[in-house]
């Protein structure tokens, strides 16, 4: 899934803007196939009544929830986010982090010529490969300041910041970073709330290593102290930290 990547269109398209109450999600139906035990249909949202959303009632809800959602997703054990010979699935993973968080990321997204009818005013309907093509972790590293405020998230400048407002309110928090090679894998990584057991990683009460949750080489319910500051790794050109409520 993540062996190759896609481009996301630049705005402005011409010399408008789509204005943000116009800008649709791109979103395709839940499938029957679309399960945790399965390999298929990694475009479209899980079909399980069992996968408990994000309750948003109060922020200990809101964490909470969270934590149950890691440990229903369970992207260490579940076939849909094991890697294969050739692909790993962040952005799988990302995704389904956020969708049962009630919070928008893309796992497609609109073709450029979608996006002028869009720009135009036009309706037009999620189809897979004529509307709507896959978005991988290096083009959601562009997709998020480009389209991302349209739909909530916020752009966050330290990893210390993004750990205590996930932390703080309960929120989503996103890293994101673009590979050099065009063409290659970036990594997508959801910072999820501290609990009693998981910890981010801090120097002199810093947090330098959020608590993070993963797929990708290597899948984790929960890691900190596993790696380096993979972000800052040579493959990549550089990263983003996004914030949603």
């Amino acid at each position: 899934m993540e062996k190759y990547t896609t481009s996301v269109s630049p705005l402005p398209l011409g010399d408008n803007t789509i204005p943000n109450d116009q800008l649709m999600k791109a979103d395709l139906l839940p499938d029957p196939e679309s399960r945790l035990d399965s390999m298929e249909m990694k475009e479209r949202p899980l079909m399980d009544s069992s996968i408990p959303f994000r309750d948003l009632t109060d922020t200990t809800s809101k964490k909470e929830s969270i934590a149950r959602l890691i440990d229903k997703l369970d992207v260490e054990t579940n076939l849909r986010y094991q890697r294969t010979v050739e692909d790993t699935y962040c952005n799988v993973y990302a995704y389904d982090y956020c969708y049962f968080s009630k919070v928008y990321l893309p796992t497609v997204w609109w073709t450029d010529e979608s996006l002028e009818k869009i720009m135009q005013g036009q309706e037009v309907e999620a189809i897979f490969d004529k509307t709507v093509e896959r978005i991988y972790s290096s083009a959601l590293h562009d997709w998020l300041p480009q389209w991302g405020p349209a739909f909530g998230w916020e752009e966050v400048l330290t990893i210390d910041e993004i750990q205590n407002k996930v932390n703080t309110n309960g929120g989503i928090g996103i890293i994101c970073a673009k590979r050099k090679e065009k063409g290659l894998s970036g990594h997508i990584v959801p910072v999820v709330p501290e609990t009693h057991l998981n910890k981010a990683y801090r120097e002199n009460g810093i947090v330098v290593y959020p608590l993070q949750s993963q797929a990708g080489k290597l899948n984790y319910n929960y890691f900190s102290e596993v790696r380096e500051d993979w972000w800052n790794d040579e493959l990549y050109s550089s990263y983003v930290l996004y914030y949603h409520q």
